[in-house]
């Protein structure tokens, strides 16, 4: 019988991804432009917030968006719509942005005179958390309607996470979520993150976490 040899494609795959991802940071940096790595599942709100998010800060940062899809430009023109520029990734069939995709989608955009580039993700917990885009910081939305027990599904997401958006509080009322029980199981699993409450329907809590994120750019931007 033949010998039969394993290879671990995986593993070189995020090394070699993890290479590329940081000399994309050290790009981002020398053009002090901020990119935001947003991830969610599927119908979380991510358009959505990204919407509120230009609102609350379109007169304080120069702004971009990429936009990631597997076949589709709906939010691409959603976000065109508000004035901004959006760059679609059509992933064909990938559930997640590595670095060499968002350079692609970076590509298509003027860095140095950009404060902020607002990547959003292909919807789905599980793959885009394996990826370093090579993203400044990295956000995801956890909304109402999925329930309160996705850290415990999904705990790589949540930990490799910088801020946490519970999203569609207005549901609460129409639901048992429990916010308390969702922020023990994330504060185990990754204790500096940050949580904002926020309802990208009515726009509520979406002042503190757009205030964050101003202070973030500002602070990178001026380091």
């Amino acid at each position: 019988m033949e010998e039969i040899r394993l290879i671990e494609v995986k593993e070189e795959i995020h090394a070699d991804n993890k290479a590329k991802a940081d000399a994309l940071r050290k790009r981002l940096m020398a053009n002090k432009t901020f990119l935001l790595n947003l991830m969610s599942s599927p119908g979380a709100g991510k358009t959505t917030v990204i919407l509120r998010t230009i609102e609350a800060l379109r007169n304080d940062l120069h702004m971009s968006v990429i936009e990631a899809d597997i076949d589709s430009m709906v939010d691409a023109e959603k976000i065109a719509k508000t004035g901004i520029t959006a760059v679609q990734l059509r992933t064909g069939g990938f559930c997640h942005l590595d670095a060499s995709m968002v350079e692609r989608g970076l590509e298509g955009l003027d860095l140095g005179s950009l404060d902020l580039v607002i990547i959003e993700n292909v919807g789905n917990l599980v793959c885009p958390a394996e990826f370093d885009t090579g993203a400044i910081r990295n956000a995801m939305i956890l909304s109402v309607p999925e329930g309160d027990d996705k850290p415990l599904k999904y705990p790589l997401m949540f930990t490799v996470c910088d801020v946490l958006l519970i999203n569609k509080i207005d549901y609460l009322q129409l639901s048992d979520f429990d916010v308390r029980a969702v922020r023990e199981r994330v504060m185990r699993l990754n204790p500096g993150i940050k949580i904002f409450e926020v309802s990208s329907k009515t726009g509520q809590g979406i002042g503190d976490w757009a205030q964050w994120l101003k202070k973030e750019v500002d602070e990178f931007r001026s380091g």
